[in-house]
């Protein structure tokens, strides 16, 4: 079966436009409030986990106010879990009896979602994990257990096809969880045919499996700890891609804990509101609203979405900490989106000493982390003329000199116009262009592009720069 992709790459369009959406990690994992992966780190017994998950029954759940809060926050899209890695499904599965429709809440979580969602001018994806850690065919594999994989694979194929065909149109399909094996053992590619006939529109991500051995690309993927810090030096490692992340099938990267571009294809880095667990955790730590706005403002910055987490309490409300977060960003942007939604890469010249950028058609953002309190700003570097400066926050239009390396603005008012970040939108004469020395940042690039720069000084290392006799 041959399925034409082009709907699905013209779908991207509202993807790389929208920037911002909302992960939802929710489950009976909440009850234990430990994260979403508990069943695995802390070695449950399997019998005890799912006597706590058939009896899990949330009362408070209501799919309309997440969407009022997703909605407020700026978000456009968002993504459910429709079944983790312990196995229980949200969803009125007619292939297993571990769900939310068959057991204890007697509910379809999936659909009261998607209506909600849908209703709220929301786009709806499914998370689904490949990934079931209650079946002993899924840890011995295809090499070690072929009957009991194929019927487990099969399992994992129909339900995804069950997904799709019950509930209506679905923007994103969001997979996980394909270790230890590779895409042959998962049939990855007839799932990605199936998913295309079934929803031909619909964006897929790359969590799909490796490639099989000698299909792997010769660049080796970056490693990452569970903190998501980028490691200097490789550790010692078997697989050299145990997030299972294709380099061939879906439609956009998912870097996961950090922005890191994919330069392949459009991406979308999942990062949490807390300090690190992804399901409800009592006692979890939140970052500050300030550093959710500049984790979205640093993945537009690079062209990038966010997908920013939240883990709903056992009962399906959402943690007041997070509204309160979200109902910050989502006043910034009302008054700052278009600094976000419809962005391009933003790194015209360095900006780094006050802030971060974003671009769009000709015009180009300063966001502007550390407000200085000075009454002029100057940037380094912007080669394209300016026609014209306006704070966005407050709408009022800043005087600016222009010389071959520089762009005074002034005009700032010495308190902060907003709790969060100040945007200055710069009106240029054309797509923001950067100095040939400007392109490239510290560290980078050619450093003799900086040797004239340095030479007007002189060339001694005495302070004037003149050569003397010592």
């Amino acid at each position: 079966m041959s399925v034409d992709t082009r709907e699905a790459t013209d779908n991207l369009s509202w993807f790389v436009h929208d920037r911002f959406g909302m992960y939802i990690h929710w489950g009976p994992y909440a009850v234990l409030g430990r994260g979403e992966t508990s069943l695995f780190r802390e070695h449950l017994d399997q019998r005890e986990y799912a006597e706590k998950a058939c009896r899990w029954n949330p009362q408070s759940f209501d799919a309309a106010s997440w969407a009022v809060v997703a909605k407020r926050a700026g978000m456009r899209y968002a993504v459910f879990t429709t079944r983790h890695c312990d196995g229980y499904c949200m969803w009125d599965s007619e292939f297993t009896d571990y769900s939310s429709g068959r057991q204890a809440p007697q509910r379809d979580f999936v659909r009261e979602y998607v209506e909600a969602f849908r209703a709220a001018g929301l786009r709806v994806g499914f998370y689904y994990s490949l990934a079931d850690w209650r079946i002993p065919a899924y840890w011995e594999g295809p090499s070690h257990d072929p009957q009991g994989w194929e019927t487990f694979r099969h399992y994992v194929h129909n339900q995804v096809r069950e997904l799709l065909t019950h509930y209506g149109r679905i923007d994103v399909m969001w997979f996980d969880a394909a270790w230890p094996h590779d895409q042959a053992a998962w049939k990855s590619a007839e799932l990605v045919e199936t998913v295309r006939s079934l929803q031909p529109h619909i964006l897929i991500n790359n969590r799909l499996g490796a490639e099989p051995p000698g299909a792997q690309s010769s660049e080796p993927l970056p490693q990452y700890d569970e903190q998501g810090r980028q490691r200097l030096s490789a550790e010692p490692t078997d697989d050299p891609n145990p997030g299972g992340w294709s380099l061939k099938l879906g439609d956009f990267g998912t870097p996961e804990h950090h922005a890191a571009p994919d330069a392949n294809r459009p991406w979308e880095s999942c990062q949490v509101s807390t300090w690190r667990l992804w399901g409800y955790t009592i006692g979890e730590r939140w970052r500050p609203a300030d550093l959710l706005l500049d984790t979205l403002v640093d993945t537009a910055s690079k062209g990038g979405n966010l997908l920013l987490n939240v883990g709903p309490d056992p009962d399906g409300q959402m943690p007041p900490e997070f509204i309160e977060r979200a109902e910050a960003i989502g006043q910034w942007m009302d008054v700052h989106g278009e600094a976000i939604y419809g962005s391009e890469e933003g790194g015209v010249c360095d900006f780094t000493t006050y802030g971060r950028q974003t671009r769009k058609g000709n015009n180009l953002y300063l966001i502007i982390r550390f407000w200085d309190g000075r009454e002029a700003l100057t940037l380094a570097g912007l080669e394209t003329p300016v026609k014209r400066v306006v704070l966005l926050t407050t709408g009022q239009e800043l005087s600016f000199r222009q010389t071959t390396d520089h762009l005074t603005m002034r005009g700032l008012p010495h308190e902060p116009p907003t709790d969060l970040f100040p945007v200055i939108k710069v009106e240029c004469d054309g797509p923001p262009r950067p100095r040939g020395w400007a392109a490239d940042r510290i560290c980078h690039g050619d450093p003799r592009r900086m040797t004239a720069w340095a030479a007007a000084r002189g060339t001694s290392v005495f302070a004037d720069g003149k050569p003397r006799q010592v």
